[in-house]
This record gives C-alpha cells, structure tokens and sequence, in this order.
C-alpha cells in the first residue's frame, strides 16, 4: 500500500481507502462485511470511512463495524483511522438533522457509543447546511476536537465559498481543516474547478468519493444493466436514464484503453483520479473481497502518459453524470 500525507499535516492516509456506505450495515450480509474490512486491513488499508446515517437503517454499518474492531481488531486500534460524519437525516424531529451543535453534539457521541470508540480519528460535518451559521456548525467542531472526541476534522460537500468560510474559522483557533470529501471521478471533475485549490490554499488534503461514478465506470454496463446492480436498484443513486447510450460508448472507449495499459475500466478511472498530487486518498465501496482485490490492484500503475490523459479528455469531451 502506497500511503500520502493529508494536505499539510502530519497523518498519512492510504491512496485507497474503504468506505461503507454501501453493503455494510443490518440489512447487508454480516460475514461479506467483516471479510472486506479485514482484507482491507492486511492489505495496508487503514482508512475506514464512515458516517452516523450510513446503512441500511441508518447507524447500523457502524455498529456492525465496531462489532467486527472488537472481535477481530481491537489490538490494531492504533494501526487505523477511523472517520465517521453527521450532516443528513438520522432520526425524526427539528435535532435530527443538519448542522446545528445541538445536531452535532448528539451524532457523536451516538457514533462513539455504536462503533465503541473512545474517539474518531477524523469527524467531518457532512454537507452544509444554509440553515445554520457555518460559526456555529465549525465551532461544534473545534470544541469536539477540545474534548477529545476527535483528533482532527472535516468538512464534506461543501461550496467553495463556504469551505473557504469554514476552513478559515477553524484555522484561526487552530484546529485547521484536516481533509474535504467530495465526489470526483472521470464523470465528476468539478472539483478541478475550485474546491482542489481552496483545500491547497488552506493546506487541507482531499479525498474523492464515488471515483468509480456508482460503477459505471468498469465494465459492468457495456451489454445493458445487469439485474442487481445499481442502476437497477429503484432506491439506488445511479438511475437507470443516467446510464445513456452517449455515456456507455464513452465507456466502452475508456475500457479500451485500460486494455492497452493492461488493467481494466475501474483500475484505470481509480488510477485517474490519483493522478492529481492534490488528490490524497480516494475511497472505495466494495461488493465482496475479489471486488476489493480489484479496486486495489490500482496501485499496480499510477503513471499516465501525457497522450493517455489527453485521449481521456478527449473521449470524455466534458461529460458529466
């Protein structure tokens, strides 16, 4: 495993970093689960990333992950660094949602009581929330980090104008601005506008999410959407009409070069994002462990030619998903 330091201080994150969003709460299989966080782990992953709604139902892939640290890695607690994030709708009434201290306050201490943590490595607030003053929302965060709930925070999705406020407010009571997630991919290079320069600026490091697109970028849809998958999910984020023919033979020009570099699609577009030396860790979600394998096997070759990465605009001529 390759490791980066995060923007201007001292951690190092691993390049690839697993998430659990998907696949890893109550309603997924207990076993699949503990077999991808403990393959992670021996594979040099030590990032794990959470968020307090990650499910399904919601908080339940971190209790299941602090079910699997205490049975299987508990003496490891110091090898790894666990994130978890508050920001979106956890449970019913005005204190369940957004970005208020009151919010804030509350979602951590539920975290630290699923996951059995005394403490999480990196808090994020999870989206920002123009209902609440950024002061109040950074303010929760400094103090979390004073009673040592966290040692470092971040923030996720949010605007530039908005993460410059945020990052600023908590620089100036010295608790910078660790790390900012954002979705980035082949599909998704908004980042590049803005918010990659304003982490640099403040010395924050970046990690993307979602760098596979919600997986169409491997070689799942190039003969159609495939019956349990994403796309063919009614609940899932990837709907079946953003799957468009435009974006499939984009695709399928991609994976055609991913064959000349000898990996495949998703090798290929994980690598691309890793390309940028902004970029210090990118995050995977991952169906079983021989997916897991495969996202790691990105780090077998980072480089890109300077006519690779001029075809692959050229092939994604500013598409978006």
């Amino acid at each position: 495993m390759e490791y980066a330091y995060c923007g201007n201080s001292g951690l190092q994150l691993p390049r690839i970093s697993l998430g659990l969003w998907h696949n890893f709460g109550f309603a997924d299989d207990y076993d699949t689960a503990r077999e991808m966080i403990l393959y992670a782990f021996e594979q040099g992953v030590t990032h794990f990333d959470l968020a307090n709604n990650y499910g399904p139902p919601p908080g339940s892939a971190e209790s299941n992950f602090g079910m699997i640290l205490k049975d299987h890695l508990s003496s490891h607690r110091d090898e790894m660094i666990i994130s978890s994030k508050a920001g979106h709708l956890m449970w019913e009434g005005p204190y369940g949602d957004g970005s208020s201290r009151k919010y804030l306050m509350a979602s951590i201490n539920q975290s630290l009581k699923r996951t059995g943590l005394d403490y999480f490595d990196i808090f994020y607030s999870h989206r920002f929330d123009p209902l609440t003053p950024i002061e109040e929302t950074m303010q929760a965060l400094v103090d979390i980090v004073r009673a040592g709930k966290a040692l470092y925070v971040g923030i996720s999705k949010y605007p530039p104008v908005e993460a410059r406020r945020a990052m600023r407010y908590l620089a100036e009571r010295d608790v910078p601005c660790l790390i900012f997630q954002d979705k980035y991919s082949m599909f998704n290079r908004k980042p590049e506008q803005e918010i990659l320069g304003v982490t640099s600026e403040f010395g924050s490091g970046f990690i993307a999410f979602s760098p596979l697109a919600q997986g169409l970028l491997t070689d799942k849809y190039l003969h159609g959407i495939p019956e349990y998958s994403r796309a063919a999910d009614p609940a899932g984020f990837l709907k079946k009409e953003q799957v468009s023919q435009s974006l499939v033979e984009k695709v399928s020009r991609l994976n055609a070069l991913a064959g000349e570099r000898g990996e495949t699609m998703a090798e290929m577009a994980l690598a691309w994002v890793l390309r940028d030396e902004r970029v210090t860790s990118l995050i995977v979600g991952s169906r079983n462990v021989a997916q897991l394998k495969d996202n790691l096997k990105a780090l077998d070759n980072l480089s890109f030619t300077q006519e690779e990465l001029s075809l692959i605009d050229q092939i994604l001529d500013g598409a978006t998903l």
